[in-house]
């Protein structure tokens, strides 16, 4: 089982490689868009800014070679930033395009929330369940790390997980063989691990 943790230089990779390493899996840092199909599953992190990540992506043909080894049927799991691109585009600092690879979209939290929470989004919340993956085997409803200010908007049929934050917003995705976390499995001790082991499994 080959895994690769996509380099587009947005996010510490580092800690993402770490929580493979404890779980007992095999994963390497990968930036060379020919090389992603080499992989059996990618791992797509990401902390940043939607647009930047988006130019790096087409300036390195990794959006391309991301679109590929999805429709290869082999699994991906996207992590916060890299859950958001994902999606057909974002409002984060203007409008721009995403992978297009679950449609839907990423808004700001709405500003109507600010005078009773803080905008980012940042710390340990509850994602609540919307349907049964094996991601989730063994899982209740856990308690994950967040860092964000925009979210997903999606259709209800690909939403696998929910969060409360002043309302409620979608939290995890799941496409066929692509799943989106936008709290981050690597920082959020025993659960996280357990979702990133279950990764594994598939």
């Amino acid at each position: 089982m080959k895994i690769g943790i996509v380099d587009y230089n947005m996010g510490n990779l580092a800690s993402v490689s770490n929580a493979f390493q404890k779980i007992g899996a095999d994963a390497e840092i990968v930036k060379d868009a020919d090389k992603l199909k080499n992989y059996d599953k990618l791992v797509f992190p990401g902390v940043g800014a939607f647009g930047d990540a988006m130019e790096h992506l087409r300036n390195t043909n990794l959006d391309e070679a991301m679109k590929e080894f999805v429709k290869s049927g082999k699994y991906v799991i996207g992590v916060c930033l890299g859950m958001q691109l994902l999606f057909e585009s974002s409002e984060e600092f203007g409008t721009h395009e995403g992978l297009g690879i679950i449609p839907g979209s990423v808004v700001r939290f709405d500003k109507k929330i600010e005078s009773t929470h803080k905008v980012p989004h940042m710390g340990w919340n509850k994602m609540f369940f919307a349907k049964k993956t094996p991601l989730f085997e063994t899982l209740n409803n856990p308690y994950l790390y967040f860092v964000h200010s925009y979210h997903a908007v999606c259709d209800e049929k690909y939403i696998i997980g929910k969060t409360l934050y002043g309302y409620e917003f979608v939290s995890a995705v799941n496409k066929d063989n692509v799943f989106g976390f936008q709290p981050h499995p690597e920082k959020s001790h025993s659960a996280g691990l357990k979702i990133l082991e279950n990764f594994v499994k598939l």
